[in-house]
């Protein structure tokens, strides 16, 4: 049995096409592995589209392979990773897809996303040149990073909320000293100073990050906010 298993590990690292169409298969398996937890999380690139970037980044290397393997025997030589670094570099076209910046607030959204499909790139890149432990590893661990670590990394970002407010102030020269409250007991950094949105001539506006401690609402915050002297009204920007 022992020798069996070892000639069938052995015989799958040959370059035939059995082995490339199990190499195929199997990437189209690691990268639906990745894809799946996209899908469950709605994400822009979900199931078939890892699927599809791991399956043709596995073609890819499996071209690269025939092609030095055929060059070989017309005593070219030839380099098989050439194919795998040009969809490396391809393939953040299609991560860029996936980032959106929410403007007001300059959110990035979709890098993780973006980062899964270049993961998912390597992994089928891996796949098709016979690495086949590595390959379902990384794609056990980027599952891994998607899921417990994303849990533990929320539990971090809850301690460090920050809310993106506009303060429209009645007196251009209490400017200074409301940013400085602002710091010191609001947390307040990214601060902007504005044209006033009300259109009054002696006010002046504000925008900026301030921090939200846990168990403290947006609309509790943004009434601390209100209740700031010189503070005409406070809104939060979305």
């Amino acid at each position: 049995m022992l020798d069996f298993l070892q000639d069938t590990w052995l015989y799958l690292h040959d370059a035939n096409v059995i082995t490339f169409l199990v190499r195929i298969g199997l990437a189209a398996l690691a990268g639906g592995v990745v894809g799946l937890e996209r899908e469950l999380h709605s994400r822009a690139a979900g199931l078939r589209t890892h699927m599809l970037v791991a399956l043709g980044a596995a073609l890819s290397a499996l071209i690269g392979v025939y092609l030095s393997e055929e060059m070989a025997k017309l005593g070219v030589s030839s380099d098989a990773q050439r194919t795998g670094a040009q969809v490396m570099s391809g393939i953040g076209f299609l991560g860029a897809g996936t980032i959106l910046v929410k403007k007001g607030n300059s959110r990035i959204t979709g890098l993780t996303t973006a980062a899964g499909l270049w993961a998912t790139a390597a992994i089928g890149l891996a796949m098709g040149y016979g690495l086949y432990v590595p390959s379902f590893t990384t794609a056990l661990i980027a599952v891994f990073a998607f899921t417990v670590i994303s849990k533990l990394e929320a539990r971090v970002t809850r301690k460090r909320r920050r809310l993106f407010v506009y303060l429209e102030i009645d007196n251009v020269i209490r400017v200074k000293e409301i940013i400085a409250l602002l710091q010191d007991n609001f947390g307040a950094i990214e601060i902007q100073v504005t044209i006033p949105r009300s259109g009054t001539a002696a006010h002046v506006g504000i925008e900026t990050l301030v921090h939200i401690p846990p168990r403290v609402s947006s609309k509790e915050k943004i009434k601390k906010l209100e209740k700031l002297d010189h503070v005409v009204f406070a809104i939060p920007i979305t």
